[in-house]
């Protein structure tokens, strides 16, 4: 067997005595364990197509230049038995310049349809793009059991950037960062360059994610980041702010608010909802809006998923055409989407119904 295949082999078989000497609480040096040839340090990405397709930004320290618009892998990426529409969404955001991916081992159930689905493409063309997927488990042998199914899903030997996903509590803090917490698995991986870089997300309260901030140094933030957040537990106001305190690649997600921000999008049934915030009336914004909103904040990028090529084409479009905001027109987009503020802040800790019609 070869040496990182051995590797490979020893990390997922880490256990409680394994990881006895590893970091229990704060930030602290990892102690020296058994000596293991290390495999080479995975070759950065690059999208040749990316340059005259839309402006790039830094991805905080990593030195990854990231186009504005980013693909996520929900919406038609994470349906079940949709592999052609999947597959096709995928190859058409490499081709017009997207050069960073984002899915999860939690995005299509328990068959894990999104990672299985951008595998296909990434078997071929995995130095294209920058690859992110989360582990939702917060221990470390867990996470590592999550990470070793996510490289075979992903038909890749690394991903750039594995994150925590959904930090929704402090409680989730304190386990992630106790004795066999994720964050062990976190430093073993990337010390294993199974993993280049490091990353958290989260979207119900940002000061969960500003306490985790503080006691480790991630690389990037994946942050809910809409233009109605500054009306309930905002984001921009701590959070963003600390993020580009660390020099942290800041990455902005539900900006459509899963279509509930959208002008002319109806609707669904109750039921049909998640979140005790109901979706209870068409939205205010158009798509050009609430990504020039984000994007006119220091982000790096936004990731959308897409139900179809028609609105891959056009996010792509509004990047490539994208100019920045005011402070004038970036509080008339919040006072714009203040009646729907409750429903496109579904996600967050005690999201309020929207004021009456």
């Amino acid at each position: 067997m070869s040496a990182a295949g051995t590797t490979r082999r020893d990390l997922f078989k880490l256990g409680a005595a394994a990881t006895a000497g590893l970091i229990a609480t704060r930030l602290g040096a990892v102690e020296s364990v058994e000596p293991v040839t290390l495999k080479a340090a995975p070759k950065a990405p690059f999208n040749p197509a990316t340059a005259t397709a839309m402006p790039t930004r830094n991805l905080g320290r990593t030195g990854h230049h990231v186009g504005l618009f980013s693909l996520g892998g929900q919406a038609a990426i994470e349906k079940a038995n949709n592999e052609q529409a999947a597959v096709s969404l995928i190859e058409r955001a490499l081709d017009l310049g997207v050069n960073y991916l984002d899915t999860s081992a939690r995005y299509g159930g328990e068959a894990r349809w999104s990672e299985q689905y951008f595998g296909q493409v990434m078997k071929r063309r995995r130095r294209e793009a920058f690859l992110a997927t989360k582990t939702h488990d917060r221990t470390a042998d867990g996470s590592l059991r999550l990470l070793e199914t996510s490289l075979k899903l992903l038909q890749t030997d690394h991903v750039d950037l594995w994150q925590l996903h959904a930090m929704s509590t402090m409680d989730d803090v304190e386990r992630v960062c106790a004795k066999g917490g994720a964050l062990e698995a976190f430093q073993k991986a990337r010390d294993q360059k199974l993993v280049r870089y490091l990353g958290l997300s989260g979207h119900t309260d940002p000061d969960v994610l500003a306490e985790a901030i503080r006691r480790f140094p991630f690389d990037t933030v994946l942050m809910a980041f809409n233009a109605a957040d500054t009306w309930h537990l905002p984001f921009k106001k701590t959070l963003l702010p600390l993020a580009m305190e660390k020099e942290m690649g800041i990455i902005g997600m539900k900006i459509p608010a899963r279509g509930r921000i959208l002008e002319g999008v109806e609707p669904p049934p109750p039921n049909q909802q998640r979140g005790t915030a109901k979706h209870d009336r068409p939205g205010t914004l158009t798509m050009k809006e609430a990504m020039r909103y984000t994007l006119s904040h220091p982000v790096s990028t936004v990731i959308i998923g897409v139900d179809n090529v028609a609105q891959l084409e056009e996010n792509v479009r509004i990047a490539r055409e994208f100019l920045p905001l005011n402070a004038a027109q970036l509080e008339a987009l919040e006072q714009k989407v203040k009646p729907v503020y409750g429903q496109a802040s579904w996600y967050k800790r005690d999201a309020p119904a929207n004021p009456p019609k």
